[in-house]
């Protein structure tokens, strides 16, 4: 029971402040972008969005993609749309509580399987934790799903899910096999199962017809990427920071006091 306490302290630690880290960065980088891609979506009258799945980071930012599935029809004008936060300091706050969540739900996965490694027992080796999470949740993930502004085509939401949970998977595996074992064959299986999603390829898009210019879709998958990096390294370097004031000398959390 004080192990569980403790992972999740460390982690809620954790999450809190590369939440708000992450929500201030996307207040400069992504915001901004987000809400000129809505001036051209208006522009071409609305369209009828699937939600698409977050990654850290944009959503957390959003792991990011908030992707769009084309609609067949135009909406029309009197249709009713859903409640949004409003624009300024409402929808800020409900970044930061959403970027919140989400960081914690990563520590506590990051904490959770550093523990089977020894744990986190420095900022250090934090960032090293932080860029095995990036890579793993976004760098992946989006070299086949790249982030999405509104009104651009995606393909159905459901095949992106699972191809983006399939692709976290593999890449996690991949990664522990080549940092946790020295074996050329379990070696050869890593580089196959990091390589393996993006030889399928991610579902793509009937067309690619979209009213965002090239240059603005552009501009916001590097915003969306340098933010979830800078907020897995503020993550994992959070995460040894907190657990090294904890367990002091101990090599894990299960000899931490209890």
């Amino acid at each position: 029971m004080n192990l569980f306490r403790n992972v999740v302290f460390i982690a809620a630690i954790a999450g809190l402040v590369a939440g708000v880290v992450l929500a201030c960065m996307q207040a400069y980088a992504t915001v901004p972008l987000i809400l000129k891609a809505e001036v051209f979506e208006q522009a071409e009258g609305g369209h009828n969005h699937a939600a698409a799945p977050a990654a850290p980071a944009d959503a957390a930012g959003g792991n990011a993609m908030n992707s769009a599935a084309p609609a067949a029809t135009t909406a029309p004008a009197e249709e009713e749309e859903g409640w949004a936060p409003a624009d300024g300091f409402e929808r800020f706050a409900f970044s930061v509580a959403a970027n919140i969540v989400t960081g914690i739900g990563f520590a506590l996965v990051l904490v959770a399987v550093s523990e089977f490694a020894g744990g986190i027992g420095s900022w250090r080796q934090g960032v090293f934790w932080g860029l095995a999470g990036f890579a793993v949740f976004t760098l992946a993930p989006g070299l086949g799903l790249p982030p999405e502004l509104p009104a651009m085509p995606a393909a159905d939401l459901m095949q992106r899910q699972i191809w983006w949970v399939a692709t976290v998977i593999a890449t996690a595996i991949g990664l522990a096999l080549i940092a946790f074992r020295t074996s050329a064959l379990l070696t050869i299986l890593a580089v196959v199962l990091i390589v393996a999603p993006h030889i399928v390829g991610a579902p793509q898009p009937e067309n690619f017809e979209s009213p965002i210019p090239e240059g603005l879709h552009h501009q916001f998958v590097v915003a969306v990427t340098l933010t979830n990096l800078v907020f897995w390294l503020v993550l994992g370097a959070v995460v040894g920071v907190v657990r090294g004031r904890f367990t002091g000398t101990a090599t894990s959390l299960r000899d931490s006091f209890a």
